[in-house]
């Protein structure tokens, strides 16, 4: 390409203040007054890549003037063509205006819908708006890459297939039809264009109009990088300008020509080389502005990034490469690299006049960093601002979804009804008062039936078996409502959603949405006739209560042509729909309370690009998060992009590794951040790190750690020396010492004394976990209630029929247990197996044994007299009892426990550690049994009933090898009870926390509370 003179084009070294160095050149070049005295007033046009390059610059300026008067330049974002006076009406009725993209969205979307090949193969439900609606965004990207990057789908897409390619690319060829002719026929049709296409027509046409018409005033372009087509050609078109000036960050001109022109797409300098060799320009006729402030930084760096061809050259002189100023962070895991950074940043903002920022395309590291420092009281400025999807009323909106879609389950109930929002027409804390009963009464434990009527069953159950309770306290100053009128209360407020049957239009489900939420947020008094505004009117308060109304407007109006969709894609679909949209600035800190640090900033790569600062921290310089994951998205293939002309997915990747250089260069103190392990698995730091550290071991030199880690590990130490907790040891007084306890609770005050105290003395009783699954107490409750039910309709011989009868008590069981389909199928065969098992077992009852008559579920009731601390009482069941009698002698009996787990061993029932079988037989030979006589015992067994592949086990207790009788085990039994009881008389005595070494319980719900991790680990268990 011949051109009469050279481009005006200049580059900053990457090292210099880029944003001051440009304004102190534009005001040298207008006569150091920004042009005062320019006729007309007119001091000329600065075009920068985005709006916070603009303020950046704008800043800039006035840090360079330092007080002095000056008119400074129109600074103009490139990209907001349709909020900027740059472009003149003339050129924009030639450009048909841009459709909305909400109203873009739901057009794709009914067409996904109405597609034969995706009717073909998405199933009957897949066809529900949540899921076509990421579809609908993803062909809306390929459109703008398309069209940011000048290829024309329509002419393109039929040369993307080759033959030798997969038929399901031929399949996404047909579906892509959408995007080539039934879209822009509806464009036709509507008289718009996309919003990319106007915005690159709209450019392009500008800078014909520059060529044609060079503006007489200065108009310079600075700071851009990834060069699209039609940015590019307005590049090309000021750099052509008499007064025109594209001025751009880091260039390197010094390279070798050969590597210049095979520079991969990965090179930090790939995306220059590639507009100078669109625009036909030579580096020798660049401009440079300035010298490097840390040349030997960039030394480095030019080493570190050459392209493969050129590593050969790392094993000769390079000069000076020391890293000053460069230090590294490989925390251990992300949780590790926010605290770590977060504590940087605090010691950034302690040093007056120093700025620091976090640079990292990780939005989780960003919150977790922000979060670090609200816990020194700073509140960083985030230049992502907060997702709109994360704001109050979006999730107040979503948890409502969710809620009828789980048809009110516990947890999704509670999650509407706790939420901050939620008043239920009362004041906030009668309805959080109301909400905190229903999940004490209703709600822990098994789940009720599904749907308001479940909780209006489980109710009239709690209503039968206990009208009130007087242990209830409020944790608000209200009282709580009733429970009856609570659920009138959520049943009205979810009325809208709930008269909805089957399917709807989308309109209709959003407004029955709103109108839902509205109902659960008004408060006490709201809508009155002295206030007149709508009762839960302050969902729309704020910054991001406007966002999400003037949304919901967009999607109202744009959707109603949809098909009927049922309320269940509510969720996901407002989800979706929200993705990508934020609210900048410190929304959650408005209103004067806190304001954001003037000088802690947490950028992402895009928005960080340009700017300086006294410290920044790189952060989640991990492969796959920075550099990115270079991905070619969902509709064409590496090869098939390549045929239609757009750019590979490796682009990216050195745009992100020009701004990664750019940040190492451009502050005085750097450091390079990246986790060792992320999300719990083993993360790869980024090639540049490992490219670095390569270099520099070549050269004998390694990179410092930064102390920080030693500070993120001393954080939560305690002041002086850390003094574990002792096991607790409480002593309560005699009279608040238990005289009362169940057979089983006997074993546990010798093995976790402490669960006694804090049960009885204290009166503390765990909560059920909400949802409660049915887990392997409802599975021993079936087995317990058919056996139950046979030995009490067949106490002595069976007929011939027992088989059919135990089978159906086992049926019978399973279905009263009202567990869900999929866990009875599991568990009905298992049950099935036990029967059999038992049958086996229960033989002699066919051969006249008639002299035996079984009893079950056997309550027991002792008390020990003569205590110390007075009488102690003594409660029980036993599972079942047999006994038989023989004329002229004594009763005896066996005693049978049911075990659905792993019964004790035999071991542990010698040593007394597992007792219960024991004691029934001392307690059945003093006639502590309900309804039965005294009677000696001749048998102990365990039955192990699983069910599984070995159906039902027998253990006899003792073993054939132990070395004690039967009798040796009961005879003493008592007396080393009551020595156990006299023990604990003392109120010298201390109830300790699982006090035996090797002996702890499975299980114990005062674990937490006794803190045993913590006297355990510090070796505090010695007793």
């Amino acid at each position: 390409m011949t051109r009469s003179r050279p481009l005006n084009i200049a580059t900053i070294p990457a090292s210099c203040p880029f944003l001051d160095t440009v304004a102190r050149n534009w005001l040298a070049r207008a006569g150091g007054d920004g042009g005062l005295d320019r006729r007309g007033g007119d001091s000329g046009t600065i075009l920068v890549p985005g709006r916070r390059v603009a303020r950046a610059l704008m800043e800039a300026f006035l840090r360079v003037l330092d007080g002095r008067s000056a008119l400074l330049p129109a600074i103009v974002a490139l990209g907001d063509v349709e909020q900027q006076s740059l472009f003149p009406m003339t050129v924009d009725e030639t450009v048909p205006p841009a459709v909305g993209p909400v109203f873009r969205l739901a057009i794709l979307a009914r067409l996904i819908l109405a597609a034969p090949f995706f009717t073909g193969v998405s199933g009957r439900d897949g066809g529900t708006i949540d899921r076509v609606w990421p579809l609908a965004q993803a062909l809306a990207e390929l459109m703008d890459d398309a069209e940011r990057n000048g290829v024309d789908l329509h002419e393109a897409l039929p040369k993307a297939v080759a033959d030798d390619f997969a038929g399901h690319w031929q399949k996404t060829l047909e579906f892509l039809t959408i995007v080539t002719e039934a879209w822009p026929a509806i464009l036709r049709e509507e008289g718009r264009s996309n919003v990319m296409a106007r915005q690159v027509a709209l450019i392009e046409a500008q800078a014909r109009l520059w060529a044609d018409m060079p503006p007489d005033y200065p108009l310079w372009a600075v700071g851009f990088v990834d060069g699209s087509a039609g940015v590019a050609t307005a590049l090309e078109a000021v750099a052509a300008l008499p007064q025109g000036m594209v001025v751009f960050q880091g260039m390197d001109g010094s390279m070798d020509d050969g590597l210049w022109e095979q520079l991969p797409p990965t090179h930090p300098q790939a995306l220059f080389q590639e507009f100078l060799s669109r625009a036909g320009a030579d580096r020798s006729d660049i401009a440079r502005w300035g010298e490097p402030l840390r040349p030997e930084r960039e030394n480095l760096f030019r080493y570190v990034m050459l392209p493969e061809a050129g590593i050969s050259r790392w094993g000769q002189p390079v000069g000076d490469v020391r890293p000053r100023g460069i230090s590294l962070l490989p925390a251990a895991d992300s949780q590790q690299e926010a605290q770590a950074i977060a504590l940087i940043l605090r010691d950034v903002a302690s040093q007056p006049g120093r700025s620091g920022a976090l640079v990292t395309p990780d939005r989780g590291l960003a919150d977790r960093v922000r979060a670090e420092l609200l816990r020194f009281g700073i509140h960083a400025d985030d230049s992502a601002g907060e997702p709109l999807v994360r704001t109050p009323t979006a999730v107040f909106l979503r948890l409502i979804a969710q809620a009828v879609t789980a048809r009110f389950s516990p947890v999704a109930l509670l999650s509407v009804l706790k939420h901050p929002l939620s008043a239920l027409g009362m004041s906030p804390g009668r309805a959080r008062a109301s909400a905190r009963l229903l999940e004490r009464r209703l709600l822990r434990g098994p789940a009720p039936q599904p749907g308001l009527e479940g909780l209006r069953r489980a109710l009239g159950v709690l209503q039968e078996a206990q009208r009130t309770d007087n242990g209830y306290q409020a944790d608000a100053p209200d009282s709580p409502e009733s429970l009856e009128t609570f659920l009138d209360q959520v049943e009205a407020a979810f009325r809208p959603l709930l008269v909805l049957e089957g399917t709807a239009r989308v309109p209709d489900l959003l407004s029955a949405l709103l109108e839902t939420a509205e109902r659960l947020a008004a408060v006490k008094d709201e809508g009155n006739e002295d206030d007149q505004s709508r009762p839960g009117s302050r969902l729309w308060l704020g910054e991001d209560g406007g966002a999400l109304s003037r949304h919901f407007v967009e999607l109202m109006s744009h959707t109603g042509d949809l098909p009927p969709q049922p309320p269940g894609a509510l969720e996901g679909f407002l989800t979706g729909s929200m993705a990508g949209k934020t609210l900048t600035g410190l929304r959650g800190y408005q209103g004067g309370v806190e304001l954001a640090h003037p000088r802690i900033s947490i950028y992402g790569v895009l928005e960080a690009r340009l700017l300086a600062f006294d410290t920044v921290i790189l952060g989640g310089l991990n492969e796959g998060i920075w550099p990115p994951i270079a991905e070619s998205g969902p509709w064409m293939s590496r090869p098939m992009r390549q045929r239609v002309g757009l750019p590979s997915p490796e682009r990216r990747i050195g745009a992100q590794a020009h701004d990664f250089v750019s940040a190492a260069l451009s502050s005085e103190q750097v450091i390079l951040s990246n986790a060792q392990r992320r999300e719990g698995a083993p993360s790869v730091p980024a090639r540049w790190l490992m490219r670095l550290s390569a270099f520099l071991e070549g050269r004998q030199i390694t990179l410092p750690v930064h102390p920080a880690l030693a500070w993120q590990t001393m954080l939560d130490m305690p002041a002086g020396e850390a003094k574990p907790v002792d096991p607790p040891a409480p002593c309560p007084p005699l009279p608040l010492r238990p005289r009362r306890l169940s057979i089983t609770q006997l074993d546990t005050l010798k093995l976790d004394p402490y669960a006694i105290y804090a049960r009885h003395v204290l009166g503390l009783k765990a909560l059920a976990p909400l949802e409660e699954g049915a887990e392997h107490a409802d599975y021993g409750k079936i087995v317990h209630t058919a056996l139950e039910r046979m030995i009490r309709q067949h106490p002595g011989t069976w007929p011939d029929y027992a088989a059919k009868t135990l089978h159906s008590h086992f049926d019978d069981a399973l279905d009263e247990a009202l567990v869900n389909p999929a866990l009875a199928s599991w568990w009905r065969p298992r049950l099935h197996r036990i029967a059999d098992w038992v049958l086996a077992q229960e033989h002699w009852r066919h051969v006249g044994r008639l002299n035996c008559t079984s009893h079950t579920e056997v309550s027991l009731t002792y008390t020990l007299r003569n205590l110390p601390g007075g009488d102690f009482r003594i409660t029980g069941r036993a599972d079942r009892i047999d006994l038989w009698t023989v004329p002229g002698q004594e009763p005896t009996g066996r005693i049978l426990d049911y075990k659905t787990g792993t019964p004790p061993s035999s071991r542990d029932v010698v040593e007394g550690w597992s007792s219960q079988l024991v004691l029934e037989a001392a307690l059945l030979v003093e006639g502590a049994f309900e309804g039965l006589p005294a009677a000696a015992t001749e048998a102990l067994t365990y039955w192990k009933l699983s069910g599984g592949e070995t159906a039902g086990e027998e253990t006899v207790i003792p073993s054939a090898r132990a070395s004690v009788t039967l009798g040796e085990l009961i005879d003493p039994a008592l007396g080393q009870l009551r020595t156990l009881l006299e023990d604990y008389d003392d109120p010298d005595r201390p109830y300790r926390s699982q006090p035996w070494a090797g002996r702890e319980a499975r299980y114990s719900d005062y674990t937490q509370l006794a803190r045993v991790a913590e006297w355990r680990l510090s070796g505090g268990d010695e007793e």
